[in-house]
Order: C-alpha cells, then structure tokens, then sequence
C-alpha cells in the first residue's frame, strides 16, 4: 500500500465505480423498477463511509506493523465488498431480463 491518502481515492474510485454503473442500468432498463437498484446505491454508500471511518481511526497507532497490517485488511475487505456488490447488481440484470 501506497498511503492512506492512495487507499481513500481508491475506496471513493470503486464505490463510485458501482454506483455509476448502477445509474447506466436504470438508465437502460428505465421500465423496471428501481426500488432495488436504489437499495443497492445507499449498501454502496453505506459501505464506502464505513471503509473512510476504517481508515480514518487505524488500530495499534503506536506499532507500525500493526498498522500495515490493518490497512492491508482494510483494502481487502474493499476489494471483496465491491465485488459483491458488482455480483448483486449483475443478478439484478439477470432478473430484469
């Protein structure tokens, strides 16, 4: 990991990522409803300002493996989050079909 600074445009980059695309299916699938799809956007901000309070408030200050090893966690559970957000926007297509 780069810096802290790096992993929150990381963080804002993917959860926006998300939420751009679920505009894109609204979008193009403007007959169906959206009562899901608006559910998912505010999991996706819900999820980004848990993972800014995350980076914000580190543990262990005082031991910088501690530190390291928190953020790593950190940009994993980012990674796998925005996944699965990714995969319950592809079954929302799905079912649109």
């Amino acid at each position: 990991m780069a810096s802290v600074r790096e992993l929150k445009k990381d963080i804002d980059y993917l959860i926006f990522e998300v939420i751009s695309d679920c505009f894109v299916f609204s979008n193009i699938h403007t007959e169906n409803k959206t009562d899901e799809l608006s559910v998912l956007i505010s999991d996706a901000v819900e999820f980004r300002n848990d993972l800014i309070a995350r980076v914000n408030h580190p543990d262990g200050k005082d031991n910088p493996k501690i530190v390291k090893a928190y953020y790593k966690t950190v940009g994993k559970d980012l990674l796998t989050g925005v996944d699965k957000l990714f995969e319950r926007l592809s079954t929302l297509s799905a079912k649109k079909k």
